[in-house]
C-alpha cells in the first residue's frame, strides 16, 4: 500500500525520529499501548510530501480485511483548472494518470462525465476507492 500511494501522490516514506531505529520503537517511547502495536511485525509507515506542503499519511497494517465502504475518500487532482482548460486536455491528463496507477496495482472501476466534468473512480490494491479528476 505504501508503495502504491507514494507513487500515486509523489510522496516519500518518512524516517523515524532521530534516536529511533523504527516507528514501533518511537511509538512505544511516547506511550502507545502495546495492544495497539500488535502484532510486532506490523509496523506503521508514514508518507510525507517531499516539499513539506501537503499533509502526511499514516499507514497501519490491521488483521481485518475491507468489509464496508471507505471511511475516507481521496481525490487526486491532475486534470487542471476546469475554468481554464478544455475538457479534452483535462481528460487526457486524467486518463494518463489512471493508466500509470493501473500499472502500479490500482483498478479502474468506472468513469463519470457530465457537462465539463470528468473523473475516474478507482481502487487501490486493497480495494479502497478514490478518484482521479
Amino acid at each position: 500500500m505504501t508503495r502504491f500511494w507514494s507513487l500515486a501522490l509523489g510522496y516519500k516514506v518518512a524516517q523515524p525520529p532521530d534516536g529511533f531505529d523504527d516507528w514501533a520503537s518511537y511509538l512505544r517511547a511516547i506511550g502507545v499501548p502495546a495492544r495497539d502495536l500488535q502484532p510486532p511485525s506490523r509496523a506503521n509507515v508514514y508518507l510525507v510530501d517531499p516539499a513539506g506542503v501537503y499533509p502526511g499519511l499514516s499507514f497501519q497494517q490491521v488483521a481485518d480485511g475491507k468489509k464496508v465502504r471507505n471511511r475516507l475518500h481521496l481525490d487526486i487532482h491532475v486534470g487542471g483548472d476546469r475554468r481554464r482548460l478544455p475538457l479534452g486536455v483535462r481528460r487526457e491528463r486524467i486518463d494518463a494518470e489512471v493508466e500509470r496507477l493501473v500499472a502500479a496495482g490500482g483498478t479502474r472501476l468506472r468513469y463519470d462525465q457530465w457537462r465539463d466534468h470528468y473523473h475516474v473512480v478507482m481502487q487501490d490494491p486493497e480495494g479502497n476507492e478514490f478518484c482521479v479528476c
